[in-house]
Parts: C-alpha cells; sequence; structure tokens
C-alpha cells in the first residue's frame, strides 16, 4: 500500500511539474496558429470568406453566412493541432535538408511560405469536407480552388498581421 500512495504521489507531483513547463520551440506555423485566434483575425476571416462560399455554391446571405460560420469554426478547432503538426513534419523534412545545407534557421523564406502554404490547404480541406458532407453542397474543381483562395486570404492576412505587429510570447 505504500508503494502505490508512493506512486501516486510521484505522478501527482510529476504532472505539476509539467504544468509549470514552458516550451522553448516554436516555428513558424505555430505563430501562424496563435494569430489565428485572435478576435479581429476570426472576424475578418468570416468577412473575407463569406463572399467566396456565397458565390461558390450560389447562397443567400443567411444560409452562406451560417456555412462560413460552421466551416471555419471546425476549421479553427482542427488547426490548433493539425498547422503545427504539419509545420513540425515540415520542420523534419524537407526543411532540415535545406536549412542546413544554406544555414538556415527555422524562421526563413521558404519555410514561411511553406507554412502559409500548408495552413491554407489543411483550412481548405476541413471546410470542403464541412461544405461537402454536412451541407450537402456539391463540389467541383471551380469550388474547391474558391475555398482555397478564401483561406488564402484570411491565411495571407494571419500572415501580415505578424508582419505589422510581431508576435511576443
Amino acid at each position: 500500500m505504500i508503494r502505490s500512495r508512493n506512486q501516486a504521489l510521484l505522478a501527482v507531483a510529476l504532472s505539476l511539474l509539467s504544468v509549470s513547463a514552458y516550451a522553448d520551440v516554436v516555428w513558424p506555423a505555430l505563430y501562424l496558429e496563435v494569430r489565428q485566434w485572435s478576435w479581429w483575425v476570426i472576424g475578418f476571416g468570416l468577412l473575407a470568406e463569406f463572399p467566396f462560399v456565397k458565390y461558390a455554391f450560389v447562397l443567400t446571405n443567411r444560409r452562406a453566412a451560417f456555412a462560413t460560420i460552421v466551416a471555419n469554426g471546425l476549421s479553427a478547432i482542427l488547426g490548433v493541432v493539425l498547422i503545427p503538426l504539419a509545420g513540425i513534419a515540415w520542420e523534419v523534412f524537407p526543411a532540415s535538408l535545406y536549412m542546413r545545407a544554406l544555414h538556415w534557421g527555422t524562421f526563413n523564406p521558404i519555410t514561411w511560405i511553406a507554412s502559409i502554404l500548408l495552413a491554407v490547404t489543411i483550412n481548405t480541406v476541413v471546410e470542403a469536407a464541412v461544405y461537402k458532407h454536412a451541407f450537402k453542397f456539391q463540389f467541383s474543381r471551380r469550388e474547391w480552388m474558391l475555398v482555397f483562395a478564401a483561406n488564402a486570404v484570411s491565411v495571407g492576412a494571419v500572415f501580415i498581421s505578424l508582419l505589422v505587429v510581431p508576435y511576443k510570447p
């Protein structure tokens, strides 16, 4: 009994230690994801994507607004995990190859471009799935490209905001 109690106390102590731990590892995709949760980015993204969705699927204002909010909501929730993971995957390969050869660190132009394209693609895939499966919208290459363009505007705004007002942890 004493042994199991000691193990339980050790587990609790280790859990509490991790609460005060801070990560000191960052990469561009993580910066993008953190900024995507800013209230003004969310508002801008919804306003920017609304006309694309309305036009792509020929919807009323109310239906386009609802579909945009639902798709972007799910995209934001899943993006919290998927965008940083995609960024880590990029850092492992192929970024590790060119960064070593060029003597570059993580925050370089190629990695920023890749992070933006990964974020746009992830958001597009999630939102397209919502539009196609939850709303039963017809989807062709045209609609895919319009949703991709809408997400490029949203993620582009996030990137520009990082240039104008850099992230300060």
